[in-house]
């Protein structure tokens, strides 16, 4: 399919972020298309960024992804062959997590909705990686008449020890929420999320699949974590509860 895409470049509170959007070029339907907004993980809007979302826009989406890391740059980001090429890199993607909170992703996510036109009583949806799943808690917790459901794939951080942890309030989340997590995860551990999947164990509309053999990061292909079948069937999963939330 045909994509328009372009980059709007917005406010914060911290300075100007760009937002990254692709939608199908064809005329839209009535309403518009449905908008699903995209948390980066923690390299950034890089190539494999960029495929993700078109290949979710081919599928009928508006897909918008503020640039989360825009404090320290415009639309950095980094691939593997980058980190082999300098490990150095690695130190700075962990400055950048470091150095994010929960208030100022979902600031840039307000930001990035509102420079896009979408009113708050427009329903979206939301898909995060890695520490992108972690601000996809935050914003159904945040918005649960406006989110109308999220998807997390090889989260992080989803229970800590601090007094807002996500896992103390998850019980509440009221809408669909999907997470896949390799089983081989080797980043965040299936024990770590443990606090987490027991307080939504009970609520039917939260899907928690686990993949035998996948790693971190098995979303991306050509990547040495990519894992087909997880990455396949969190795409399954995801875009299916997408058609069936979203007008």
């Amino acid at each position: 399919m045909e994509l328009h895409e372009e980059i709007i470049d917005t406010t914060t509170d911290d300075g100007e972020m760009a937002v990254v959007v692709k939608e199908p070029a064809a005329p839209p339907p009535d309403g518009g298309w449905p908008t699903v907004v995209v948390f980066i993980d923690a390299p950034g809007v890089r190539p494999a960024t960029h495929e993700f979302m078109a290949r979710l826009a081919g599928s009928g989406y508006r897909v918008i992804t503020p640039d989360l890391h825009h404090r320290h740059g415009r639309l950095l980001g980094y691939e593997p062959k980058d980190r082999v090429a300098d490990p150095s890199v690695g130190d700075v993607i962990m400055g950048w997590i470091a150095s994010m909170t929960d208030d100022q992703i979902q600031h840039d996510f307000d930001r990035a909705l509102a420079a896009c036109g979408v009113g708050d009583d427009t329903p979206v949806a939301v898909i995060g990686f890695c520490l992108g799943a972690r601000a996809v808690v935050r914003s159904m917790q945040r918005f649960p008449d406006r989110v109308v459901c999220g998807a997390g794939w090889h989260p992080s951080f989803l229970a800590d020890d601090q007094p807002d942890s996500p896992h103390l309030t998850a019980g509440e989340l009221a809408n669909p929420l999907y997470l896949g997590i390799g089983e081989a995860d080797e980043v965040q551990s299936i024990a770590m999320h443990q606090p987490f999947l027991d307080a939504v164990a009970d609520l039917d509309h939260i899907d928690v699949t686990t993949y035998p053999g996948a790693d971190h990061g098995y979303t991306w292909p050509g990547y040495p974590t990519y894992d087909e079948a997880a990455a396949e069937g969190s795409w399954t999963k995801t875009l299916a509860m997408l058609d069936a939330a979203l007008p």
